[in-house]
């Protein structure tokens, strides 16, 4: 059984991220950062073991980018045909380097360390915001407090508790605000102004579990 939910939370996991991809950020690039950055490309590219067979040669690759670099320097004079020129050999090499990015991208298969090794960039996995064991907000009128747990499957009841904060202490009683079915609860009659801490704890079939960290809360 152990096995068995390792391999579901494995699989759902997996299902739940996105597979790392090349970033296609390099077209935008300024034009001498796009160079060097096409340059990286070709070094990394050249005897990768990763990536044998590209969708284009290498060579005829490297003939554009040589040929856009002589462009770039024939341009900085500020000649409208030598720009036009540069501009069209860049559109070139743009156009190849996608090429190569779905190339690079189809052969990793999501692997982050091989892209990184073409020069590519790679895209980042979102960050995964876990969802709080406990939320606590003021309420729709003074005094008011609204609880809300992260949901347990298996959870036949949740029981919420507060105490004052001038009250925890070792030998402090936490109080019970209310035992639900459900995984928000409600309380009143708090002293508005006054800091509390609250926490809750869930009911299953395998018994009580330990209580949350509290969260402390002003109270309106």
């Amino acid at each position: 059984m152990l096995l068995q939910n390792t391999f579901v939370f494995l699989t759902q996991g997996m299902i739940n991220m996105k597979k790392i991809k090349v970033l296609y950020d390099f077209v935008i690039f300024a034009i001498a950062e796009k160079l060097g950055f096409y340059k990286n490309v070709m070094d990394k590219l050249s005897n990768n073991p990763f990536f044998t067979a590209p969708y284009i040669s290498l060579t005829d690759v490297q003939a554009k980018l040589d040929a856009f670099e002589a462009a770039i320097l024939a341009a900085a004079d500020g000649g409208h045909t030598a720009i036009s020129d540069r501009d069209d050999k860049e559109l070139a090499c743009d156009h190849d380097y996608r090429i190569l990015a779905s190339y690079v991208e189809h052969q990793a298969d999501g692997n982050e360390t091989q892209i990184l090794s073409s020069g590519f960039h790679a895209t980042k996995q979102p960050v995964q915001q876990q969802k709080a064991t406990l939320e606590v907000v003021n309420g729709e009128h003074p005094g008011s407090v609204k609880f809300i747990a992260k949901a347990e499957d298996k959870a036949a009841a949740y029981i919420w508790q507060y105490i004052l904060a001038s009250a925890l202490t070792a030998d402090g009683v936490w109080q019970v605000a209310s035992v639900t079915s459900g995984a928000s609860a409600t309380l009143d009659g708090l002293t508005s102004g006054s800091l509390y801490y609250f926490r809750v704890a869930y009911v299953t079939p395998a018994g009580t579990s330990e209580f949350c960290q509290p969260v402390s809360l002003m109270v309106a």
